[in-house]
């Protein structure tokens, strides 16, 4: 992973960070964006699903290495333009999501699992709309005015499809047992499980949102 590769000066300690801090969490949360729909490709691509997965490791060593550049910035700066904590747990989230993504990826390849289903496609459509949601959330915090007003109902939309990805999950893993495969059954449950993880992952940067707004409202 990279850093950012430049020493702070005096400035940096005094002026608040807020226009880099907002740019590299916009930019870990659109990767996390590429992230999800580099897993539906992949879905679509299985012929060639090795280099798809491939693609969705390098979105995720880049989220990496914008998540420790951020990482760097917060011990390196004095002034924040939200809670320092928060940043960091926003950010350790945003990251775990990616994370989750690409370990469904790489269940995919490992166990070398027969076929996608649309239970897979689903599951990812879900977290496609709860990045897009952290997204609208994250570009509001620049208007710090706003947030109390704007960003709750982004938070409930996340909570309600996080309860919607929980019931995919209960509906696939029924639907799993039905085949009486035990071997089928436990490649596709882990795979299933690890998305509806990053479903509560998000659902974790929303919680740290709500803590945001009460702290600015």
């Amino acid at each position: 992973m990279r850093g950012s590769g430049r020493p702070m000066g005096l400035l940096d300690w005094i002026v608040p960070q807020d226009k880099i801090f907002f740019e590299l969490m916009d930019r870990q949360a659109a990767l996390a964006l590429d992230a999800v729909r580099q897993f539906r490709h992949l879905l679509n691509s299985w012929d060639n699903l090795e280099a798809e997965r491939q693609k969705l490791k390098n979105i995720e060593d880049a989220a990496d290495s914008v998540a420790h550049d951020i990482f760097e910035r917060l011990n390196q700066t004095f002034i924040t333009p939200i809670d320092r904590e928060d940043i960091a747990r926003l950010v350790h989230v945003l990251d775990d999501v990616v994370d989750a993504v690409d370990a469904a990826a790489n269940r995919l390849v490992l166990y070398e699992v027969e076929k996608p289903t649309p239970e897979m496609q689903q599951a990812a459509d879900i977290i496609e709309e709860q990045v897009k949601h952290i997204q609208t959330c994250l570009t509001v915090l620049r208007r710090t005015k706003h947030i109390a007003k704007d960003v709750p109902p982004h938070l409930v939309e996340i909570h309600r499809l996080e309860n919607a990805a929980d019931r995919l999950l209960n509906t696939s893993v029924a639907g799993l047992f039905r085949t009486h495969d035990a071997v089928q059954i436990l490649k596709y449950k882990e795979v299933y499980e690890l998305l509806e993880a990053a479903t509560d992952r998000c659902e974790d940067v929303a919680d740290v949102l709500s803590d945001v707004v009460r702290k600015h409202s």
